[in-house]
């Protein structure tokens, strides 16, 4: 398999055969958690560290789930409580762990480029679990394997992504990885949520719901950051769901066959009815928390290859 990376730090370095070999490789992953034995032995000897600066349930589990599942010895680390809260800067949390010789680094941090600093001082692989409004690759590569099993193609869909756009590094990862696999995208929110110069992406921009839907393949909900606004972008929460939550009426728009996602947390009555969200022929949410860990399975399965080969090449 061909994935020549030491880290995955985004979406925007990756090509497309690239992206297609992660996602076969995710596939064989989501074969084997549905089996009684689900256990590998790819990383076996190996160490992974989670740090995690920002809360998280559903990321953290998975990689977590996803490194036991395939043998490496699993840390996590409690960050509210470590030296960082002391003083310490990041760079000197990075030399520490260095000199543990960890072999994968999952990190979550809450400001934009802190992952891919912190990857430049350290000699083991490092994966991005969010680094604030920039990017969140291991999401939009379980997105998009959803949407292949779902559909039976990751190409010449169209697909509306909807909501918070403008706070939202799904929303980047997901418009970077949807595009380099030749779709359509529409993104449909209140110009509030929209960032600045958004249409120079090549997407479609829509701020009605009923238009922006009609006949999409996929609807993609976000969820209302509101941890990274700062001022008042929406008039209410109520009005909000109104004019952008998804619900059947909305959803009528779209193709018959359409599916639904939402990266979670979702917040029920804002941005989805929750009967349509617990819909099973409709939403996929649930297969996207599945094949979560089958994605990260695959990418830290790629990444220790190539680590295992860098270390035994002759200095």
């Amino acid at each position: 398999m061909t994935f020549p990376h030491r880290h995955l730090l985004g979406i925007e370095a990756l090509r497309p055969e690239e992206i297609t070999t992660l996602l076969d490789l995710a596939d064989q992953y989501a074969a084997l958690n549905r089996q009684s034995d689900k256990h590998a032995d790819v990383l076996a000897g190996l160490t992974q560290i989670n740090m995690f600066f920002e809360n998280s349930t559903r990321t953290q589990a998975s990689f977590e789930i996803a490194g036991k599942r395939l043998g490496a010895d699993v840390m996590n680390m409690a960050m509210q409580a470590s030296s960082v809260k002391k003083g310490e800067t990041l760079i000197d949390t990075a030399l520490t762990l260095n000199a543990m010789h960890p072999d994968l680094l999952v990190v979550r941090h809450p400001h934009s480029g802190a992952v891919d600093l912190l990857a430049q001082k350290v000699n083991c692989a490092v994966l991005n679990a969010g680094d604030g409004r920039h990017e969140h690759p291991t999401q939009a590569l379980l997105d998009a394997l959803t949407i292949r099993r779902a559909k039976g193609r990751l190409q010449r869909l169209s697909i509306a992504i909807c909501g918070d756009i403008a706070h939202s590094r799904v929303a980047r990862s997901n418009i970077m990885l949807l595009g380099k696999m030749e779709n359509r995208l529409r993104l449909i929110g209140p110009p509030t949520l929209m960032p600045a110069g958004i249409a120079e992406f090549g997407v479609e921009v829509f701020d009605d719901m009923h238009e922006g839907l009609r006949d999409v393949d996929v609807v993609m909900m976000l969820r209302l950051q509101k941890e990274r606004m700062d001022g008042g972008f929406i008039p209410s929460e109520r009005e909000y769901y109104h004019r952008y939550g998804l619900d059947e009426d909305k959803l009528k728009s779209a193709k018959p066959d359409a599916i639904v996602m939402h990266p979670g947390p979702m917040n029920r009555g804002v941005e989805i009815d929750g009967t349509l969200a617990d819909d099973i022929n409709r939403s996929v949410i649930q297969d996207q928390v599945e094949m979560g860990v089958a994605v990260r399975m695959a990418a830290m399965d790629l990444l220790a290859q190539n680590l295992r080969l860098t270390r035994a090449a002759p200095a």
